[in-house]
C-alpha cells in the first residue's frame, strides 16, 4: 500500500467533520502522482523518438536500401519518414503541454479533465503508430507486387529459383502476412509495456479523484 492509499484509507475512516482538511492533502498527492506519470509519458516519448531515429539511420546503411532504390520507393520512404517525424513532434509537444497543464490545475474537476485529455492524447498516439505502421507495410507490399521482379528482389535465393509465378506470389504473401502479424504483436506489446502501465495508473488516479469529488 503506497502513501496515497494510506491517506485515503485514513480519510475514509475519520470523523466527517475532519475530512475537509485531509481531502486537500489527498488531492495534492494525487495531483503530484498524476504529474509524475505524465512527465514519464513525455520522457518515454522522447526516448522512443530517439530510438526509432537511430534505428532508421542504421537501416539506411544496410543493403535493403539498395533494394528499395531499385523498386523506386526511396522517395516514398523519405516523405513517409519526414511526415512521421512531424507528427511525432506534434504529439511530443502535446505530451509536454499536458504535463505543464496538470501542474497548474487548482481544483479536482480541472485535474480530472486534464487526466482524460492526457489519456486521449496517448491513445491517439498509440493508434497512429500501430495503424500507420500496418498501412505502410500494406502499401509497400502492394507496390512490390505490382513492380516487375519486385518480389524476386526481396525473396531468398532459393525462392526466386521457382519459375511458377503464382507459387512465388503465394510464398511472398504468406511470408508478408506472418511479418505483419509479428509486427502487430511486437508493436502492441512494445506500447503496452511503455505506455499501458502508465495509462492504467493515470486511470486509477482519475477514479480516485472522482470518488474524492463525490
Amino acid at each position: 500500500m503506497d502513501v496515497l492509499d494510506q491517506y485515503k484509507k485514513a480519510w475514509e475512516n475519520q470523523p466527517e467533520d475532519e475530512k475537509k482538511v485531509s481531502k486537500v492533502d489527498i488531492y495534492r498527492m494525487t495531483k503530484l502522482r498524476s504529474s509524475s506519470i505524465v512527465k514519464w509519458i513525455f520522457i518515454i516519448g522522447l526516448l522512443e523518438f530517439a530510438f526509432w531515429s537511430i534505428l532508421n539511420i542504421l537501416i539506411s546503411k544496410t543493403k535493403y536500401i539498395d533494394v528499395y532504390s531499385e523498386l523506386n520507393m526511396l522517395t516514398l520512404l523519405n516523405y513517409t519518414y519526414y511526415i512521421n517525424i512531424a507528427v511525432v513532434i506534434v504529439f511530443l509537444y502535446l505530451f509536454y503541454k499536458n504535463y505543464t497543464s496538470i501542474n497548474t490545475t487548482d481544483n479536482t474537476k480541472s485535474l480530472m479533465s486534464k487526466i482524460i485529455k492526457t489519456r486521449k492524447t496517448v491513445k491517439y498516439y498509440l493508434l497512429y503508430n500501430i495503424i500507420g505502421g500496418i498501412l505502410l507495410m500494406i502499401i509497400f507490399n502492394i507496390i512490390i507486387i505490382n513492380t516487375p521482379n519486385g518480389i524476386e528482389m526481396l525473396m531468398p535465393d532459393d525462392a526466386i529459383k521457382i519459375t511458377d509465378k503464382s507459387k512465388l506470389l503465394s510464398m511472398f504473401l504468406i511470408s508478408q502476412t506472418i511479418v505483419v502479424i509479428v509486427t502487430i504483436g511486437f508493436l502492441v506489446l512494445f506500447y503496452y509495456l511503455l505506455y499501458g502501465i502508465l495509462l492504467r495508473k493515470l486511470n486509477k488516479n482519475y477514479k480516485d479523484l472522482a470518488k474524492l469529488d463525490k
